[in-house]
């Protein structure tokens, strides 16, 4: 392969991956209003062998450094050459949405002023077994929780200091005097109205 090639070959495959993410948080999106479980249409799609299990789970969108910046810069690639890839234009709106999608249950059951409410939050990495911040959907979670009057009790595994340092750059200092960190999940359950687990860690 020459290096040009090698160096394509990179931002494809850290596309796909999210074009997967996007694609199944769409479809659990659907399976929400239709009544579906979309846990058994993942086991149902991956038992095809062409497709498989890897990066078929629902969730509250990707984060992290590589997957936004990649597909990013594959779709600025092609503008320079005058090519528009729609596929991947979606994949990152989709996602954009998919960070709120929690915040519209809560709305749709606690109503647009959550002023008195109380959020137990569990997770904060975009990923488990990691304490990265970056682009967690935590921060898009947390920004709009505290911007209608809620408070939050966070507990994260590992990330819980680096959380702190991202959320003080994202929140005014009044905002950010609504969300306290726990280091028990319990704890952060005392006195909430709801929780909201917001990073697949395995406990």
């Amino acid at each position: 392969m020459a290096v040009s090639s090698a160096e394509f070959t990179k931002y494809p495959s850290n596309a796909m991956l999210p074009t997967r993410i996007s694609f199944m948080n769409e479809l659990a999106n659907l399976a929400d209003k239709v009544g579906v479980d979309i846990e058994h249409v993942r086991k149902g799609i991956g038992s095809d062998p062409r497709i498989g299990y890897s990066f078929l789970y629902a969730g509250t969108g990707y984060g992290g450094s590589c997957f936004p910046k990649d597909v990013q810069a594959l779709v600025r690639t092609a503008a320079q050459f005058g090519q528009n890839l729609q596929v991947l234009q979606a994949v990152e709106a989709v996602n954009h949405r998919q960070k709120r999608v929690l915040v519209d249950k809560i709305i749709a059951r606690y109503g647009e002023n959550l002023a008195g409410k109380v959020f137990a939050l569990w997770g904060l990495a975009f990923k488990p077994n990691t304490d990265d911040m970056r682009a967690a959907p935590s921060r898009v979670l947390i920004a709009e929780l505290v911007r209608r009057g809620g408070r939050v009790q966070a507990n994260d595994p590992v990330a819980m200091s680096e959380a702190q340092r991202c959320l003080a750059l994202d929140l005014t200092p009044a905002e950010l005097a609504a969300v306290s960190f726990h280091n028990q999940p319990m704890q952060a359950l005392q006195g909430a109205d709801a929780l909201v687990i917001a990073t697949e860690w395995k406990a």
